[in-house]
């Protein structure tokens, strides 16, 4: 009778065990083969989420039970979770409940517009363009970081990558890249910048704005720099012909000519001095750099070279610019360039 009720107990033991270790592997073992991404939309049920998380991931009772036990249905965070091979049931869950969302590498550059902006940044996270424009456009978050119109709040966005949650809320990361554009000037090396150039961050990205549309040659870039804060600093027209594209709404104009320098803007450089009221596109770093570290010359004009490679010839006196003015239109006219 003994030998058989300790036959039974052994038994009961090792079933036990068998069964502990199964349960114990379902909650705390590897519930997923395979990596795997989920978008869980804003406004979708409970059990949509849910369905799209466990379709590729075994233990589903486990996972089911630890959930109810969490209330995770009364906290689910929607956003994109990206769901690592060899993840518990138990750091699902959790992960859902506490919105550990995956993040993205937002890349902000190229965009001459708010509306462009608007259009890259919504490729890159999980926002519509109109709903990252609207942002963009909000007279009330416009006002609490400072700025007076969409395109002057338009000079925080310092062209780099940044690490965001894709499901970033459109008015949070337009705060964000407050914060980084507010970091960025207060570097060491960019207030020494901003203090060479007595400029303000808004009117340094303003005129890099026009650099980077004068020129692609990077190294050409402070010289042209340069031969705009000779004409601020004596007083002189701008007469920057990108910033009258700007004004008349087209960049496509290859050839400016005097009726295009009529347009009645405030970025009418050639009607109106000083700086434009707001960056006329997104500069890149180059042409922020070679504003903040201009070259010290005494050329006050440049004219693009009649070669048409991109680069320009730099002149001192009105005499020198219009020589150079002349060859590069006889260029244009030879091409055939209205």
């Amino acid at each position: 009778m003994r030998k058989k009720i300790f036959r039974i107990s052994v038994v009961i033991i090792l079933v036990g065990g068998v069964v502990g270790y199964f349960v114990y592997n379902m909650f705390y073992g590897s519930a997923v083969d395979k990596s795997y991404t989920v978008v869980l939309e804003e406004g979708e049920s409970y059990s949509v989420m849910v369905d799209k998380v466990k379709a590729n991931m075994d233990y589903h009772v486990a996972f089911d039970f630890y959930a109810d036990r969490i209330d995770l249905d009364r906290s689910i965070k929607p956003g994109t979770y990206t769901i690592e091979r060899g993840m518990t049931v138990i750091e699902i869950a959790r992960m859902l409940k506490i919105g550990n969302n995956a993040a993205v590498r937002l890349t902000i550059n190229n965009a001459r517009t708010p509306e462009a902006l608007a259009g890259k940044i919504a490729r890159q996270i999980d926002a519509d363009s109109v709903t990252m424009l609207a942002a963009l456009r909000d007279s009330r978050l416009i006002s609490e970081l400072g700025y007076n119109s969409p395109e002057e709040m338009f000079s925080i966005f310092i062209p780099n990558s940044y690490e965001v949650y894709a499901n970033i809320e459109p008015h949070e990361l337009v705060r964000k890249m407050k914060i980084e554009s507010d970091r960025f000037w207060n570097r060491e090396t960019q207030r020494a910048g901003l203090e060479r150039v007595g400029l303000t961050p808004l009117e340094v990205m303003t005129l890099a704005s026009i650099v980077h549309e004068e020129t692609a040659a990077v190294d050409e870039m402070p010289r042209v720099a340069g031969v705009y804060m000779n004409r601020l600093r004596d007083g002189w027209l701008l007469q920057a012909d990108p910033t009258l594209k700007y004004a008349l709404g087209d960049f496509s104009i290859r050839r400016v000519l005097n009726e295009h320098k009529s347009v009645d803007s405030p970025y009418n450089t050639y009607m109106y001095p000083g700086l434009p009221p707001t960056p006329i596109a997104m500069p890149d770093m180059a042409a922020i750099e070679a504003v903040l570290n201009y070259e010290e010359h005494d050329f006050y004009y440049f004219c693009a070279r009649p070669e048409m490679d991109g680069r320009h010839n730099f002149a001192r006196t009105l005499k020198e610019h219009n020589r150079n003015a002349d060859a590069y239109h006889r260029e244009l006219n030879r091409r055939n360039i209205r």
